[in-house]
């Protein structure tokens, strides 16, 4: 279970990115996180990833707070951050490598037939389209086994073709590894194709604002009804996230929502 208890952060200048977020993510729970420019999202994920400090509140792993980077949480930047000088094989063990060279070898050539990337391990990065390039750091985010995996809009620069690829391959992996796993996306789409839950966030300070169930059988058709209709249930959330909140129900949601 991950668990956020009265999270917040200030920076230095003042401004207030997040506040009072409490939030509950069982194990192995697809979450989306959804909002505005200035939400916090990224900031949210740089907090559990141990990146950053919070300014008050605690992140806990199973009990265990995280107070910096933590051998169980994982994460897949929106560019894919490979090393130029590591072929992808070894870009995709680069984080394992304390384990044996037989055991690290297995795992980065089953992490790799799971992305569809086998033939291409003794290739450079340089070498790969963006979408292949976005597979290996997928592969090599689960080839450690993290128990919660936290993703800042891995797809968002890719063509609807290659990312709903791997959305099948980022799933598929899922499926056998079963991380907890943490999105932030600003597809709606996305979030119905991948979630269990869908998390909207209400800018300036960031804060949770309404936790909507995605309760639909995988693999997800974007045309059926169910997703059309939880489509619609998000979109109207985060248009309610945009617009200022009356005064009469600011006092319910100062003292912060558990989601």
């Amino acid at each position: 279970m991950l668990n956020l208890q009265s999270l917040s952060k200030t920076y230095a200048d003042g401004t207030r990115a997040l506040a009072g977020i409490d939030l509950a993510v069982p194990n192995a729970e697809i979450v989306a996180l959804i909002g505005g420019s200035g939400c916090g999202k990224t900031t949210l994920l740089r907090l559990i990833a141990g990146l950053d400090r919070p300014s008050a509140g605690s992140i806990a792993l199973d009990g265990e707070p995280i107070t910096g980077p933590h051998p169980g949480v994982g994460l897949v930047f929106q560019e894919s951050r490979l090393l130029p000088w590591l072929d992808v094989a070894g870009n995709v063990g680069f984080g394992i490598g304390d384990l044996p060279r037989r055991e690290r070898a297995e795992r980065v050539a089953h992490a790799l037939e799971r992305v569809g990337l086998a033939e291409h391990a003794g290739r450079w990065p340089r070498e790969l389209s963006g979408g292949q390039q976005q597979r290996v750091s997928i592969a090599r985010a689960f080839v450690a086994n993290p128990r919660v995996l936290l993703l800042d809009e891995p797809f968002s620069a890719l063509d609807a073709f290659t990312r709903k690829d791997l959305h099948r391959h980022l799933l598929a992996l899922w499926e056998e590894v079963r991380p907890t796993v943490l999105i932030v996306t600003h597809d709606v789409a996305e979030a119905v194709a991948l979630a269990d839950r869908a998390i909207v966030m209400r800018p300036k300070p960031g804060r949770l604002d309404e936790s909507i169930a995605l309760d639909l059988r995988r693999p997800r058709d974007p045309a059926a009804p169910t997703s059309e209709a939880a489509t619609r249930k998000i979109l109207g959330a985060l248009d309610r996230s945009l617009r200022p909140r009356e005064a009469s129900r600011a006092p319910e949601l100062a003292g912060g929502s558990s989601f």
